[in-house]
């Protein structure tokens, strides 16, 4: 790993002011402290300090915060660890049930409802173990009590149950309406699963916060197709982003080698595969001889090669204006942040961003409009702090 030492020490942001008064005028001036740039990185818009949280993460996944301050990271293995002002407090939701930790299945992603506040609500998505050796990407709600999960309610499952232990998509966002998203992988072995329509891998799935099926979801009214898809034809979707304000969803999927790809998601759309592809199988023989087709959408960005696209967002804050509106992906096989220049929906050049730093999971915007973001490998919690 190159680098690396450069994101381990805890750069701190020194803001704020020191104010004195003068004895002899009795008038305060302010003076601003000097900015401690010795970690700063450079990006191409952007000079920021790379603060390390944490350092101990095995395989994190999802993060989200709650109305209190509290931060909750889960790890694949089956742990959500609790951070407040920016630490581990030690202390780890406890009463969760079993997961399914084979290959790429565990504990995946959580949110929190927008009503958070209101009605206590968490979700998480996760593999679950069903019979004869098969899984299921699972969403699952509770509450808390004190630092236990009560409540449990599962609310969907993607079937039929898939032998094969890997590309279960599975990132949570609710829209404005409070109507929640999942991507669901098509389960790898079978590429065709995300074609079909009778069952729930590869697509992006629409629900209400209860698990209930939207009456006007695209195929509802489908004979044999399963009510909760909206969107079909996604790989393995790893990165789900709802735009509040432009009321848009993008997502973020792996393509095989080549073709990972930045979509928008839209009601009903075909997303192509594996009929149209950028990329190639793992064997270096084509997935498929087009990558266009009509009754098909093209993303609005592809990678080639394969950075390997995991959790992403979109930058609303003010806190980085060379980024607003811009979209941040994780990038696990390349290991960096990839900064997608934004206008409106039109998706312009690339950036990369920390390279060398892990192979990053998630990357999200806090309630207070910083960046963090997390890594395997180097088992790295960041959060970036502007300079200027």
């Amino acid at each position: 790993m190159k680098n690396i030492k450069a994101y381990l020490p805890i750069a701190i942001l020194i803001s704020g002011a020191s104010l004195w008064a003068s004895c002899s005028s009795n008038v305060e001036e302010v003076t601003a402290e000097p900015i401690d740039e010795t970690y700063a990185v450079q990006t191409e818009k952007m000079l920021i300090n790379v603060d390390t949280l944490y350092t101990e993460f095995e395989n994190p996944w999802g993060m989200t915060w709650l109305p209190d301050g509290k931060m909750l990271v889960t790890e694949k293995k089956g742990e959500i660890l609790i951070f407040k002002d920016d630490k581990f407090t030690g202390e780890k939701i406890q009463g969760l049930p079993a997961f399914w930790t084979q290959g790429q299945s565990g504990l995946l992603d959580i949110t929190a409802h927008p009503k958070f506040a209101e009605n206590g609500w968490l979700y998480i998505a996760y593999g679950k173990q069903m019979p004869d050796s098969t899984s299921s990407t699972t969403i699952m709600r509770f509450k808390l009590d004190g630092n236990n999960a009560v409540n449990q309610e599962e609310l969907i499952q993607s079937l039929p149950a898939w032998k094969k232990s890997a590309h279960y998509g599975s990132r949570i966002v609710f829209d404005n309406e409070d109507y929640l998203y999942y991507s669901s992988g098509e389960r790898s072995d079978t590429p065709t699963n995300a074609q079909d329509l009778s069952n729930s891998h590869g697509k992006i799935h629409r629900i209400h916060d209860d698990g209930r099926i939207p009456t006007d979801n695209p195929f509802v009214d489908t004979e044999g197709a399963v009510g909760s898809i909206w969107t079909y034809g996604n790989r393995n979707p790893q990165g789900l982003y709802f735009d509040k304000e432009n009321n848009k969803l993008y997502e973020s999927e792996h393509g095989p080698q080549g073709g990972d790809e930045l979509n928008l998601i839209e009601k009903g759309k075909n997303y192509g595969w594996p009929v149209i592809t950028w990329g190639i199988g793992y064997d270096d023989k084509p997935v498929s001889d087009i990558q266009e087709k009509e009754g098909m959408e093209q993303p609005l960005t592809y990678y080639v090669p394969s950075i390997a696209t995991a959790g992403m967002t979109m930058v609303t804050s003010d806190k980085y204006p060379a980024w607003k509106g811009d979209i941040l992906i994780g990038a696990l096989k390349k290991m960096h942040i990839n900064r997608v220049d934004m206008d409106g929906s039109v998706a312009g050049q690339q950036e990369i961003m920390l390279q060398d730093i892990g192979r990053v999971r998630q990357v999200s915007q806090s309630p207070d409009g910083y960046i963090y973001a997390i890594t395997e490998g180097t088992g790295l919690m960041v959060k970036l702090i502007p300079i200027r």
